[in-house]
């Protein structure tokens, strides 16, 4: 049986850089970056190594909470989804901006 790695889970909210970050983190291009909010709308898994240390990491959609959109709440519940199976979470913000009430 696969060893069951860690997950690490991204979150934050829209347009702070989990899309860039993953692709980093896997070393390719596995998720979607786009200047316009709302692209990630669902969970993306990549298996990653970071000091030795093999793991899952997991891109979510951005998090709002002061948003009523049908669409908006799907994008949070597949990112709470993701939560749950968490380990670990990285929670990412913007350091161009000011803490924003979206954080």
């Amino acid at each position: 049986m696969p060893e069951k790695l860690p997950i690490v889970v991204i979150v934050g909210r829209p347009n702070v850089g989990k899309s860039t970050l993953v692709n980093r983190l896997i070393g390719r291009r596995i998720a979607v970056v786009e200047d316009t909010p709302g692209v990630t709308r669902d969970r993306l898994y990549g298996e990653t190594e970071w000091n030795g240390k093999r793991f899952t990491v997991v891109d979510t959609g951005g998090m709002l909470f002061s948003d009523e959109d049908p669409l908006v709440e799907q994008i949070r519940v597949q990112a709470e989804v993701a939560l749950a199976e968490a380990d670990a979470v990285l929670f990412l913000t913007d350091t161009t901006s000011s803490v924003t009430p979206d954080d």
